[in-house]
């Protein structure tokens, strides 16, 4: 990847002159076999440009999951920039919500209510452990939301890891979708930047609302090499970053520690899954620190392991393509020394 950085060729990308991303653009048009796809900093821009580019009215409306990544961690920028309000709709643990809640939710245009003008959904789910999205509900949503007219925007950050998971390609996923953003930087191993897809007015809309918010950019073909290359050697790999994930779960099950709890195996889906506290005898906060201590019972080779502290009672293992087995090993052994002493 590195090398492929160094290699670009690189141009103007502000005014489409960038071979490399006019590549790159092409490439993931065609990989989710839609008509065309723009080049963002990050998932967040890349959210917000699709928010702002469906929602072209102030004072519109969309409707989100209580648990996505768009309602709690991205500022709520569509209402702080745009002027659009986020409706939520309760995330169900796999995920989905209900059809028949969204159905009631569904606003017209009127003197007294903002007009339902967005429906979003993610995949996988962040929040929820990285879940992977059912097929079927995803496409009896879009049938719904295309029979009233409101088109679909999907996160789908690591819509890589659902595709590896279900053994379909992501534009099955994302067929029925109005527009759909993915994330190079995430375990696709890429320095930065997400893609947003959809079709080709969309997009020519939202280049529009990415040069507005600053997401536009000069040479940026050397980050565009490095997605390239994700796209073109990263994405089998995944499968790896879940056995990972299956291998550090299933040690911490096995210790049996009561008072820690880790989901069932056929509720780890991807790359992710979250740990449960009993705080009267570990916070996230203790648990992150010892895991990132040094002792020395380790010896020669220690290990730190960062995870992430999602609530006050949840820690959140992510793994990527800088994991190693052999490292997922040592982190197992290190894993069971910590939990060993939480009594």
């Amino acid at each position: 990847m590195r090398e492929a950085i160094f290699q670009a060729e690189v141009g103007d990308a502000v005014f489409e002159e960038d071979p490399t991303v006019l590549r790159l653009e092409k490439k993931a048009a065609k990989i989710f076999q839609k008509e065309a796809a723009t080049f963002l900093p990050s998932g967040t821009m890349s959210n917000l440009t699709a928010i702002l580019t469906h929602c072209n009215n102030r004072g519109a409306e969309l409707i989100a999951g209580s648990r996505s990544h768009i309602l709690l961690y991205e500022q709520t920028g569509a209402a702080q920039f745009g002027g659009v309000n986020i409706r939520e709709i309760e995330n169900y643990p796999d995920g989905t919500f209900s059809l028949d809640e969204l159905r009631k939710k569904i606003r017209a245009p009127d003197r007294h209510s903002p007009a339902t003008s967005l429906i979003c959904i993610e995949n996988t789910h962040n929040v929820l452990g990285g879940k992977v999205i059912p097929q079927e509900w995803i496409d009896e949503l879009c049938n719904f939301a295309k029979s009233i007219n409101v088109p679909v925007h999907m996160d789908g950050a690591r819509i890589f890891d659902a595709s590896i998971r279900l053994q379909i390609p992501v534009s099955k996923i994302a067929k029925n979708v109005d527009s759909v953003t993915f994330c190079v930087s995430k375990n696709l191993g890429g320095p930065y930047g997400s893609v947003l897809v959809g079709t080709e007015e969309f997009i020519q809309r939202a280049k529009k609302i990415q040069k507005g918010l600053g997401g536009s950019a000069r040479q940026v073909g050397f980050m565009a090499a490095a997605a390239i290359y994700a796209l073109d050697n990263m994405v089998e790999r995944l499968a790896d970053d879940h056995k990972h994930a299956q291998m550090v779960a299933n040690a911490i099950r096995n210790a049996n520690n009561p008072f820690i709890w880790v989901p069932p195996a056929d509720e780890i889906h991807s790359n992710m899954f979250m740990i449960q506290l009993n705080t009267s005898k570990i916070t996230p906060t203790e648990l992150l620190d010892k895991l990132s201590t040094v002792y020395q019972e380790e010896g020669e080779n220690p290990v730190i392991i960062k995870a992430f502290a999602l609530t006050m009672d949840s820690v959140r293992f992510v793994f990527c393509c800088n994991n190693s087995t052999e490292d997922v090993e040592e982190a197992i052994k290190k894993i069971h020394m910590v939990i060993s002493k939480i009594k």
